[in-house]
């Protein structure tokens, strides 16, 4: 990277790349650019956050428009681009229309940064990131999907709330599909180095899981017109700021498996090690034959949407 400051281009300048924007600049993990279909929305809230900088003191250079050509170079790409989820509707709704819109994105992306790495968050989000990974034409390393750090930030979240400790000493993760597959981990939930197991009840962890999975669902639900962004996008600039500051942070993300966890050509959710190359490494876990089957039945809605993405034309 020389002297020159790190590029991070967000893709969609709506509630969860313009937060991404934000979240990336106050970081002064490098310059940013935010791309929408409409350029001066993206134009309008790159100078809006631009002025916050003096106030925050943050030297990143902030710009916005329509055209991929300024995100020319970019190190890490967050691809947010593609119709949110409104109440009622499934992740999987948004197959067809979403594929058509991340085939483009990602085509325009790989053309202007061919050593970019891309991070996924468009929905539903598996299965955008064989999208994206086709049509950038990028190896597995550099197409990543952010999934697992959303939804165990979320199941630290609740797990804060329960035990009245500090979110800073709660370690948990999840696995699988990002949906009503995903795959929580109790058993290697620790709270400040004491397994969550020592101590909650059983009844009370299983509560925490399936709000965990509903996650998302809930925030639609409240929130009526749009869906959750503060969060999403908070998870999506850890990954960029993993790799962009090769940190080798072991975070779960969506990654394209070739054998690990006796998974083959498929993205799902694992824990991965992520650095200045994007995934460096897929560290294997134990898992048991509960957690197995539940991985292995997330990993069947996942093909599910792959080969229904086969039949599509987009």
């Amino acid at each position: 990277m020389g002297n020159r400051r790190s590029k991070i281009s967000v893709i969609g300048a709506g509630f969860v790349g313009s937060t991404c924007a934000h979240w990336a600049a106050s970081k002064e993990l490098g310059d940013v650019v935010l791309i929408d279909i409409n350029g001066d929305a993206a134009a309008g809230r790159s100078l809006d956050l631009f002025e916050s900088s003096p106030v925050e003191g943050f030297d990143s250079r902030l710009v916005g428009g329509s055209d991929y050509a300024l995100t020319k170079d970019s190190d890490v790409v967050i691809l947010t681009a593609g119709l949110p989820r409104k109440p009622g509707m499934s992740r999987d709704d948004l197959l067809a229309t979403n594929a058509k819109i991340v085939k483009q994105c990602s085509q325009e992306v790989a053309k202007y940064s061919p050593n970019a790495v891309l991070i996924v968050v468009s929905n539903p989000l598996d299965a955008m990131c064989h999208v994206a990974l086709a049509a950038s034409g990028f190896p597995r390393e550099r197409v990543i999907g952010m999934a697992g750090v959303l939804d165990s930030a979320r199941f630290r979240s609740f797990i804060a709330m329960e035990t009245e400790t500090s979110v800073e000493d709660i370690q948990a993760f999840v696995f699988g599909g990002h949906g009503d597959t995903m795959v929580p981990m109790p058993r290697y939930v620790t709270v400040g180095g004491i397994p969550l197991t020592q101590l909650l009840s059983k009844e009370k962890i299983d509560a925490l899981v399936d709000r965990t999975r509903k996650g998302g669902a809930e925030i639609v639900g409240l929130l009526k017109t749009g869906s959750a962004y503060y969060a999403p996008s908070a998870s999506a600039v850890q990954m960029a700021e993993a790799i962009i500051r090769d940190k080798k942070r072991v975070l779960p993300c969506a990654v394209f498996l070739e054998g690990e966890y006796g998974v083959n050509g498929l993205y799902c959710g694992v824990l991965a090690k992520l650095g200045a190359k994007g995934l460096e490494s897929v560290p294997l876990l134990e898992l048991n034959d509960e957690e197995k089957q539940m991985f292995n039945q997330s990993a069947s809605a996942v093909q599910e949407l792959v080969d229904a993405l086969k039949k599509l034309d987009y």
